[in-house]
């Protein structure tokens, strides 16, 4: 199918009315539990493009005023009265309509019942349940799938923001989908998202800078005005003005780069990053994150809670899940844009920052056994070039649990760095998507699986797999948290179990021909993962609860287990989302480690020029 988008794309719709009078939307309301999200379980969106998932307007919808509704306008595609029902559909209670699947509607036909554990007795394995949920987790837009909701869970009345399709959370499911070859919901999520990028966005008459992606999107069907048998989709994106705390996603743009690319080579489909507007919109998001600021560093300066942690957690300033990110972004971005004039100048300033980056993270990030007893013996308030403890860090900082944990093999990235201040905790996403990326060295890559395989009854225990290490507790957690109760230790972003970290582990894995460490977790996974209904995480210390206040059928959790087992089963499809170094980059580390801070650096063995 051509997707085709723009402000007049067109598609029917079956009404309230014509629905009542087929005497279906009676019957499906008596039955709660099986309303669910559906599509066809092979090339859903080719056999049956008339069958859509879309959304109604809530009640409170439209409350954010008038540039909201500006921009809800902006964007749409007007439908019209069908004469006849091209689909079942309906309400979830939510606002969002909901189609169940064909074969269960027969059943609600002929009288029988229905198995209210999302159809368990009919699966044969725990790969064909979790693609069933995935699928049923599809959103269209004017027809055409767009992307997943977040949860799809029947248990749980509220759906607060979890009925929405989250930039991040679709990342698993857009790899999974990619690598069973069905391209077109994937291409359909760049090219819409593309479209709300350049959306007017305020927050208490502020407005970000351009090249901002939202950090979610719902879609919702009105109706048109004087027409009331007439209804428009709509999409209606969040770009942290109606999130918790508040916070911009600054890993949006980010993941939306790597997907792209990923979509192009798994794909052979390159027309897509060609596109006049998609190049466009990946210059906007690198001139976002390359402007110049104050900071000295090459990392970027991010507040807390503007990525997975999207919660207090005292990641602000340079969290490395943000760094590894922004790395592999740059360089994917480098690959796909296109050579003209008005590039030159973006593209030396996207070289000048990997080199800069990678040195920075590989030099001052880097902790083992060897760099902690350096730590321990740093003289401090040095004032000089050539300071071996540039940031200043106290020998103090120093946490006693790291004295005890950290393994005489292995070693790993601290999760933030700051004048006097150095984070020591373990983040399983930067560290991943480090060796992914290749900002971390090879040695500093194995070293990290070495730190995972030693650390294994922390890490992994009974659930993969910790998203931080150790847990806030205490005064500790009351400081930074701000007795945050849902990061209460050994919970949530506070040291919980995500299964979601099964792809990005299983990445990291392959790429360093490691396999059997990803397909070791998979196989704990897989002994409870569906039992438990696809939780979204896991409290304790190894991992034994759901999570207190987890959703159940979390697509993220589910689409990561996915692409976990397709790569396991065939590992050369990494390549779509790993990173290789080149020898230029390598030739630029080397000559920065060897070149003395106040001397002008020596480029001329380089191919290429880089300013540091």
């Amino acid at each position: 199918m051509d997707l085709k988008l723009g402000l007049n794309s067109t598609c029917s719709r079956s009404t309230k009315k014509s629905i009542a009078e087929a005497g279906i939307l009676s019957k499906l309301r008596g039955h709660p539990k099986r309303l669910q999200r559906w599509a066809p379980q092979k090339q859903f969106y080719h056999l049956y493009p008339r069958q859509r998932v879309y959304s109604i307007q809530g009640i409170d919808g439209f409350s954010h005023g008038k540039t909201k509704i500006s921009r809800l306008e902006s964007v749409s595609c007007k439908g019209q009265q069908a004469e006849s029902v091209s689909g079942i559909t309906a309400e979830d209670g939510h606002g969002t309509i909901i189609a169940p699947k064909i074969k269960e509607f027969e059943m609600f036909a002929a009288g029988g019942t229905i198995n209210d554990t999302l159809g368990k007795a009919s699966i044969d394995s725990i790969e064909d349940e979790a693609w069933n949920l995935l699928r049923e987790s599809i959103v269209f837009y004017c027809g055409n799938p767009i992307g997943t909701i977040a949860a799809n869970d029947p248990s749980n009345s509220s759906s607060l923001n979890y009925d929405q399709v989250f930039i991040r959370d679709f990342i698993p499911s857009g790899i999974a989908f990619l690598l069973k070859g069905e391209y077109d919901i994937v291409r359909s999520f760049i090219l819409h998202t593309l479209q709300l990028q350049s959306w007017e966005k305020t927050m208490d008459c502020h407005s970000p800078g351009q090249g901002l992606m939202p950090a979610s999107f719902k879609v919702r069907t009105v109706p048109l005005d004087g027409d009331d048998s007439a209804t428009e989709d709509v999409l209606d994106p969040d770009f942290g003005e109606a999130a918790i705390g508040r916070v911009a996603p600054v890993d949006s743009g980010l993941w939306w780069i790597i997907l792209l690319r990923a979509y192009g080579k798994c794909s052979g489909d390159l027309s897509v990053q060609e596109r006049f507007d998609v190049q466009t919109g990946i210059k906007m998001i690198l001139k976002l994150c390359l402007a110049d600021g104050f900071d000295m560093f090459p990392t970027l300066l991010v507040t807390d809670g503007s990525c997975m942690i999207d919660r207090r957690m005292g990641i602000h300033g340079h969290p490395l899940e943000i760094q590894a990110l922004f790395y592999s972004a740059l360089l994917c971005a480098r690959e796909m844009l296109a050579p003209e004039d008005g590039s030159s100048a973006l593209i030396r300033a996207l070289n000048n920052r990997v080199v800069a980056l990678s040195f920075h993270i590989r030099e001052y990030y880097w902790i083992d056994m060897r760099k902690l007893n350096e730590i321990y013996r740093y003289k401090t308030e040095e004032y000089s070039y050539d300071a071996v403890n540039k940031f200043n860090i106290y020998p103090d900082q120093i946490p006693p649990w790291l004295v005890e944990w950290m393994p005489s093999k292995g070693g790993y990235l601290i999760g933030n760095l700051q004048p006097a201040h150095m984070d020591f905790r373990f983040f399983s996403l930067g560290n991943l998507w480090s060796i992914v990326s290749s900002l971390a060295t090879t040695d500093q890559s194995h070293a990290m699986l070495d730190l995972i395989e030693a650390k294994w009854s922390e890490l992994v225990a009974d659930m993969p797999f910790k998203i931080c290490y150790p847990a806030f507790e205490g005064q500790e957690w009351r400081i930074t948290t701000g007795s945050d109760p849902k990061n209460t230790p050994w919970s949530y972003h506070n040291g919980g179990s995500w299964p979601t970290l099964l792809w990005q582990l299983t990445v990291a894995c392959i790429k360093m021909n490691r396999p059997e460490i990803a397909e070791k977790a998979v196989k704990i996974a897989e002994k409870r993962i569906s039992r438990d209904k696809w939780p979204e995480y896991y409290d304790t210390k190894q991992g034994r609860f759901i999570g207190k206040q987890a959703r159940l059928f979390q697509t993220w959790s589910i689409a990561g287990y996915l692409v976990s087992k397709l790569l396991l089963a065939n590992p050369d499809a990494a390549n779509i989302l790993v990173n290789r170094e080149d020898s230029d980059l390598v030739s630029a580390f080397s000559s920065m480690l060897s070149a003395n801070p106040r001397r002008k650096r020596d480029w001329k063995g380089l191919k290429q020029k880089f300013i540091v």
